[in-house]
């Protein structure tokens, strides 16, 4: 049986923000405008039915990621009821994240984190100027100053600083990763993590030029300088778990070298699916033709089935160019979503190729200079 490791649970379909980079909404994929616009408590007691059996079957905890859309968007009473039902039903080996735009972030979202146990990861981009360049509210109005005022509410509560687990960034290329960094640490956050706008072989990410440019390792290489130089940094989770792959250490990160990781996705009408990122690379990409659902199929089942399985191991490198790679160990191939091509469908290098070897090969030479083998 394959293990699960993390599972998206999506209390909500919609978002108060509207990000213009978001693979949800602005990537080609309208599912999300079938689904339930929040969980119902019926699916939600199957939802911790199941889970509570896949993770007593499987023997060890995996991550339940409280995720949307916007997912404090189904309000403080119904907030603290999903989190009472879960730390019910799942194994307490379990652990529970809220991933959030920080806008919600109520006294009341956080009594409840507190009293649940819910770690607290917040979407902030860096400065005003730079977030409030993509993540904006529906009228285009800028969302950092209330995001700030929920990272500032977290850190007052009594469990704050236990609670917050770190911030997640989006690259914006026309940014400088010093400022950035900066920012991000003076928010008081533990961890700091950064995504890459997405994008495959067919449709370049924003600000790439082609697929043998790198601007998103050149904008890496130089946040890596300054981290390396930072005598008292806040953990830099990509950075990190790249470093550690090339010392022959393990990453934790999806995306990077060659674990795998057990991904499930949930959506808000119960729904099984696969990592909702691939919806970046075509529309219904993120689906299985099997078309599980919590409210009539037992997940122990479903992982144990074919179709899962070569989900799973669809994670894998495929493209000839990368299995003879050097450095295939640290980059993994990428996300499976940044693989993609309509002539190879995942078979690819990921769209990232030269900006992760860009990246790799800078990460190299600071270790020589410290006299660390890589």
């Amino acid at each position: 049986m394959i293990t699960v490791d993390t599972v998206l649970l999506k209390l909500a379909s919609r978002c108060n923000l509207d990000c213009g980079y978001c693979y949800v909404y602005h990537m080609g994929d309208d599912a999300w405008r079938t689904q339930p616009k929040r969980m119902s408590p019926a699916v939600l007691e199957a939802v911790a039915a199941r889970l509570g059996e896949l993770g007593a079957a499987q023997g060890r905890g995996f991550s339940v990621v409280l995720h949307g859309g916007e997912p404090l968007l189904v309000g403080t009473v119904r907030f603290a009821e999903i989190c009472r039902t879960l730390r019910r039903t799942l194994p307490p080996s379990c652990a529970l994240h809220l991933q959030t735009n920080g806008v919600l972030l109520s006294d009341g979202i956080l009594a409840t984190c507190a009293a649940c146990d819910v770690g607290v990861s917040i979407s902030v981009d860096g400065p005003a100027a730079i977030h409030d360049r993509h993540r904006t509210d529906h009228r285009g109005g800028p969302s950092h100053g209330r995001v700030m005022a929920g990272i500032e509410r977290l850190l007052a509560h009594p469990a704050g600083p236990s609670l917050f687990t770190g911030v997640l960034a989006v690259v914006d290329l026309a940014s400088d990763p010093a400022d950035v960094y900066a920012f991000l640490k003076a928010t008081g956050a533990p961890s700091i993590d950064f995504l890459y706008r997405d994008g495959n072989n067919d449709v370049l990410p924003v600000g790439k030029a082609s697929l043998v440019s790198a601007e998103y390792g050149e904008w890496m290489g130089r946040l890596l300088d300054v981290y390396l130089a930072d005598p008292k940094p806040t953990r830099v989770r990509v950075l990190d778990d790249m470093l550690k792959l090339l010392l022959g250490g393990e990453a934790r990160k999806e995306g990077v070298g060659l674990n795998e990781y057990g991904i499930i996705v949930i959506d808000t009408d119960g729904s099984v699916n696969k990592n909702d990122t691939l919806k970046s690379a075509f529309g219904a990409a993120d689906r299985f033709a099997t078309g599980w659902s919590v409210l009539t199929h037992d997940l122990r089942a479903v992982v144990r089935s074919p179709e899962f399985v070569a989900y799973h191991h669809s994670q894998r490198p495929a493209a000839p160019a990368c299995l003879g790679c050097r450095d295939l160990t640290v980059c993994g191939a990428g996300m499976p979503a940044h693989r993609w091509s309509r002539e190879n469908g995942f078979a690819n290098p990921s769209v990232f190729c030269a900006d992760q070897r860009y990246l790799i090969d800078q990460m190299r030479r600071h270790l020589a200079r410290h006299k660390l083998a890589a």
